[in-house]
């Protein structure tokens, strides 16, 4: 494939993909990507019933230890979110990473733990705070924007403090809320382990293992608020990424015109991060308990994308990111606020979610998405008839 043309795509792009050994070869082609600079803490993996069982058969590498004195990884992490964009006129490139991903018809399953032993670099626990910019906007609650646009801080901290011009019915028979996946097979890190096995490509089909499984914990939070909810399960990324974005508007848009009472999407994916070859599996502690970090996409308009309301999305986007902070502290990273589209265009409440990254585990994220849901309902709630 033509590796230059790659390059400027990616640039322009500003994503990262959901394979170590992907990672790896943007690595070399865009060492220099920035996401944050993020001081990462002193944290080690630690060691579960699965992880014992699996020892019995592998020996286990010791855990990666992340000393503060460790080099401004900002330049080696990989990951302005989100997972693959491909509104591009021109994809052909992107059929190197089907055939990377080996996609083919049928059922895709979670592969047998007992396979998973290669041993193709460390999962680096870690977490992921302590930013500082110019490119950062502090919101009242003291959660943070990452601001990589050309519109001014000072238009998004007002902007902030506006809530959306929507609200929601409580025990309402009409859905208010849709949960959906443009990314429905991917998927995450088995249990915790001091290493990763690139042979599996962070896909799966089995929904109790993917993001799916994410937004079913989601929809039981927003459902025990009285936030009546639609998970919809559609796969749109599979047998092939390309066109993922056409599919799932197609979805979203075929629930709204059903159920017009809908005034929030949520579109909920994971993250990809690794550095030098390394799995990142950012981690905080709430309540006794490890979960995923998590992460808000809020798109905004180029002049190039129809979405002439963004900001409107970035109200919602503030709301929830004030909730979780004040709630959970660092579990969000700042909110993202770049030039993507993600069918952002369709409502006024349109978000994208990355709940953890491959490198986290089932059970990191599956708690992640119950907090997660918490703070959504209670936010959703605020703005409640």
């Amino acid at each position: 494939m033509k590796y230059k043309k790659l390059k400027n795509t990616l640039i322009s792009l500003g994503v990262i993909i959901s394979s170590p050994f992907i990672s790896s070869v943007i690595m070399k082609v865009v060492p220099n990507i920035s996401v944050t600079a993020n001081r990462l803490a002193n944290t080690t993996i630690g060691e579960s019933s699965n992880d014992i069982i699996l020892a019995e058969k592998d020996t286990i590498q010791e855990p990666q230890i992340v000393q503060e004195t460790t080099s401004d990884w900002s330049n080696n992490i990989l990951s302005n979110g989100l997972g693959w964009d491909y509104s591009l006129n021109d994809t052909s490139d992107f059929d190197f990473f089907d055939e990377k991903f080996n996609l083919t018809a049928g059922e895709k399953p979670y592969p047998n733990l007992n396979t998973l032993t290669n041993h193709s670099g460390k999962v680096i626990q870690t977490i992921l705070n302590n930013y500082s910019g110019n490119q950062y906007v502090t919101l009242n609650s003291g959660a943070l924007v990452r601001n990589v646009t050309s519109v001014s801080n000072n238009t998004l901290s007002n902007e902030s403090k506006k809530l959306p011009e929507f609200t929601i019915d409580l025990n309402s028979n009409e859905p208010q809320v849709l949960i959906m996946h443009t990314h429905t097979t991917e998927s995450f890190e088995p249990f915790e382990r001091t290493y990763y096995d690139n042979s599996f490509s962070y896909r799966t089909t089995d929904n109790s293992k993917n993001v799916v499984m994410i937004g079913d914990v989601i929809t039981e939070e927003l459902e025990k608020a009285g936030i009546k909810t639609i998970h919809s399960s559609n796969v749109h990324d599979y047998p092939s990424y390309t066109g993922s974005y056409e599919r799932s508007a197609v979805t979203v848009q075929n629930l709204l015109d059903e159920y017009p009472s809908i005034k929030v999407v949520l579109d909920i994916h994971r993250d990809a991060l690794s550095s030098d070859g390394n799995l990142l599996q950012p981690v905080i502690e709430i309540g006794g308990k490890k979960s995923a970090q998590i992460m808000i996409i809020s798109g905004c308009d180029d002049g190039t994308m129809n979405m002439p309301n963004y900001l409107q999305n970035f109200r919602l986007a503030s709301l929830l990111q004030n909730q979780i902070y004040s709630d959970y502290g660092d579990f969000a990273r700042p909110i993202l606020f770049d030039y993507r589209k993600y069918n952002q265009d369709l409502t006024t409440g349109s978000l994208l979610i990355e709940v953890g990254t491959h490198g986290s585990t089932l059970e990191q994220v599956r708690y992640a998405g119950q907090l997660l849901g918490k703070s959504i309902a209670k936010a959703l709630v605020s703005i409640s008839t």
